[in-house]
């Protein structure tokens, strides 16, 4: 991977930026797409048909996949109205390992009155092969000391999941980020810095390379710098980007690298099932 590229924000479309990186490049791809629920991010990207928007995520998909190395993985958030599809698309090209719940602890007030209300995203999890790289000491979560003097019996002394935590379960209870927390920034759809680093820790070793196609508030670049990896993010709205930049300027390691200079040839076949 050309040095140039890590550590640093496009202001581009994604599927350009992703064409320009090399096969077998990055270790994870954390990606938080538009959800084509309606959203403004300054464009239509979310107001499309069912079938452009699922045509244009198996576009995006198609051009990412080759880019993750064989010990790498993706999590992909998406809405359960189209995870369906874009699952069965996924698990033609690669290994699902998790559905994630990621529960937004959203008030119970109003809401509709014809269905349950919706209170979480669904976020897929999935490896180029078993041989994945995935850390769960790096995730766990401690007991708190009362769970642990209740199974001081002899039989859990020195038990390491005892002393390092337990593995998170796959329904993920992070609040969202309301206007109110320091975290928040001027994105309608922001990701907890929370969940993105469990993400990043966990499948992504120390110094490897985080690709995020849709960068959005920048979440994934602060939890690279925070936790000693590379990253590389593309964000086509020009404000966001900016903000972006802002956001990162404060962290130490980042500096600004306004322009893409090196093109690499597509190879990758296509795949379809919509």
């Amino acid at each position: 991977m050309n040095q140039e590229w890590l550590d640093q924000v496009f202001n581009m479309d994604a599927l350009e930026g992703i064409k320009m990186l090399p096969d077998n490049s990055v270790d994870l791809v954390v990606a938080d797409p538009p959800y084509n629920l309606g959203k403004d991010y300054g464009n239509d990207s979310d107001k499309q048909t069912s079938k452009k928007f699922l045509l244009w995520t198996e576009q995006w998909l198609n051009l990412v996949i080759p880019k993750i190395k064989e010990t790498g993985s993706l999590y992909i958030f998406t809405t359960w109205r189209y995870s369906p599809e874009i699952f069965i698309f996924l698990k033609s090209q690669m290994l699902m390992m998790n559905e994630i719940i990621w529960d937004r602890r959203v008030p119970s007030m109003g809401g509709s009155t014809r269905r349950f209300s919706s209170v979480h995203d669904t976020v897929g999890f999935f490896v180029k092969n078993k041989d994945y790289y995935f850390d769960l000491d790096s995730v766990r979560i401690p007991y708190d000391e009362e769970t642990k003097k209740a199974r001081s019996r002899s039989i859990f002394v020195g038990k390491k999941w005892l002393e390092m935590g337990y593995n998170p379960k796959d329904v993920w209870s992070i609040s969202r980020l309301h206007k109110i927390h320091a975290e928040r920034e001027e994105h309608p759809t922001q990701k907890p810095l929370e969940v993105i680093e469990r993400m990043i820790k966990a499948s992504c070793p120390k110094n490897g390379i985080v690709l995020d196609p849709f960068l959005g508030s920048g979440t994934t670049a602060a939890a690279c710098l925070l936790n000693e990896r590379h990253f590389i993010g593309f964000e086509l709205n020009t404000t966001y980007y900016q903000n972006i930049l802002n956001r990162l300027t404060q962290l130490n390691g980042f500096t600004v690298q306004s322009e893409v200079k090196q093109h690499s040839v597509i190879t990758n076949p296509q795949h379809s099932i919509f």
